[in-house]
């Protein structure tokens, strides 16, 4: 079996995907654009209220490097 380095991530629509929360705002109240992710084909948003706090719910492919980013930080 390949290693994660040797294995084409899947990034398509058929993809398992995961979502991280993210600020809608920024410190000073001013909303964050939200772009399209240019890696995986499933990627969608959503607003979501949170105790009380607006945050921007984002879904990636799980093997999107962007996800994979994401998650780290």
């Amino acid at each position: 079996m390949a290693d994660d380095s040797e294995r084409k991530p899947n990034v398509t629509y058929s993809a398992p995907v995961g979502s991280v929360d993210l600020m809608a705002f920024d410190d000073d109240g001013n909303p964050y654009e939200i772009w399209a992710c240019e890696d995986c084909l499933p990627w969608h948003a959503e607003v979501v209220l949170v105790e009380g706090e607006v945050l921007v719910r984002e879904w990636h492919a799980v093997d999107c490097p962007q996800f994979k980013q994401l998650m780290e930080d």
